[in-house]
């Protein structure tokens, strides 16, 4: 099924393939998604298409780089971000699907980024 998803300000509009379930969503602890406290859902890199607002989106990354973080430059919201943990599947917003909204989802669960796999030195 493909979902409509935009920023507030709707300078950014995209049309996304998730490869799970609404109630698939999930938050994340690290330092950067605990701050921002938004539920993900999951779609392959080829399943997402910004189709208005391209040259609004700024991207932010840190560290190893891997995860990519892209935001409306007007608005400000986060719509989605390359994922560190699969960097095969984009991570999207679950507030900016068009008629979804989180809180009649229920719960979301949280995900350990705090401790991820990438930073273990063994």
């Amino acid at each position: 099924m493909t979902h409509k998803a935009s920023c507030h300000c709707g300078a950014v509009e995209l049309e996304v393939e998730l490869c799970q379930t609404l109630e698939s969503a999930r938050r994340c602890d690290c330092s950067f998604c605990r701050r921002r406290g938004a539920a993900t859902v999951s779609a392959p890199l080829d399943a997402l298409k910004v189709v208005k607002g391209q040259e609004q989106l700024t991207l932010y990354t840190w560290g190893t780089g891997t995860a990519q973080h892209w935001f409306c430059s007007v608005c400000g919201i986060y719509t989605h971000h390359k994922r560190r943990s699969d960097p095969t599947k984009y991570g999207v917003n679950l507030g900016t699907l068009e008629g979804v909204n989180p809180s009649e989802l229920g719960v979301q669960p949280w995900s350990d980024g705090v401790n991820h796999p990438s930073d273990r030195q063994d």
